[in-house]
């Protein structure tokens, strides 16, 4: 591994890298570093709490324009010109609605490895992230108040949820052109096939229809209940051909692949949610 000279806003120790970051797991201070970055124009890569060169040289330019010896480590002089996001550590204080800092983007990035993410990284503690938190709190079985106690805490701290191996069939076939995971300053919570509008969409496993029709952002949707408490949503939709409450088998069609809702072009957005925390796709793909 390559040690790269850059300490995280919040500690002063040297961070190591994989070669490949994919295989990496994110952390959550380095999430906030790169927000921080982010909101002073000088990042412009995934928030994905993983050191790289880019994270690095934003804290160089940020060094440089701040005229404070360049050494792409974040100390105590450099951290106070990170602005708002600079600190402080996810748990020094608790976290409710109004709070604004590094902590809330930990929050924020914890939450959407978990299953909930909250639109942008942004590090401010409003409806979105509340939301979302309390959503995580009743997922873990807490007591859902929307702030930030010890046992919300520990349960963050636990690793993510995972989806069964193996246990589904594609929904179609196409290449893949967008996975689970970071994406620019947000959290994709699913993966996209990249295919022309009007491709048939087929049910991952047998199932029941919940919803079969407009999903605000999503576009035309059908989700699908599996066994398990495993359920499959298919967005982004032109036409759809099952009813709530209709059972279907692995391969039934659901729809036409398209482009309603916020695609920015045809595709299907594809994602599952273990007992409501979306989990990464592709290992439950035969």
């Amino acid at each position: 591994m390559r040690r790269l000279a850059l300490l995280t806003p919040l500690v002063a120790a040297a961070v190591l890298v994989a070669p490949n970051p994919a295989l990496a797991m994110g952390n959550s201070k380095i999430a906030a570093l790169q927000a921080a970055l982010w909101q002073r124009g000088l990042y412009h890569g995934n928030v994905s709490g993983i050191t790289n060169r880019a994270t690095v040289r934003g804290v160089k330019r940020l060094q440089r324009s701040s005229g404070l010896v360049v050494d792409g480590i974040v100390g105590p002089k450099t951290r106070p010109f990170l602005g708002r996001l600079g600190a402080p550590a996810l748990g020094s204080r608790t976290l409710r609605r109004g709070r604004v800092g590094g902590d809330v983007v930990e929050l924020q990035y914890l939450l959407a490895e978990h299953g909930f993410p909250s639109a942008r990284f942004d590090g401010a503690m409003g409806a979105h992230v509340v939301a979302a938190l309390r959503r995580f709190q009743r997922y873990a079985d807490l007591k859902v108040d929307g702030r930030t106690g010890p046992s919300t805490l520990a349960a963050l701290a636990q690793p993510p949820p995972q989806a069964p191996t193996g246990v589904l069939d594609r929904p179609l076939a196409g290449p893949i052109s967008s996975t689970f995971g970071p994406r620019l300053n947000r959290f994709h919570a699913g993966i996209d096939f990249a295919v022309a509008s009007g491709t048939p969409v087929r049910a991952a496993a047998a199932g029941s229809v919940v919803s079969a029709g407009p999903g605000g952002n999503f576009g035309l949707l059908v989700v699908v209940a599996h066994s398990g408490e495993l359920r499959s949503y298919y967005a982004h939709l032109s036409r759809v051909d099952v009813t709530p409450g209709q059972s279907v088998n692995s391969g039934t069609q659901l729809g036409l692949s398209g482009q309603s809702g916020e695609a920015r072009g045809p595709n299907l957005h594809f994602e599952l949610r273990l007992r409501g925390a979306a989990v990464d796709p592709l290992p439950a793909l035969r």
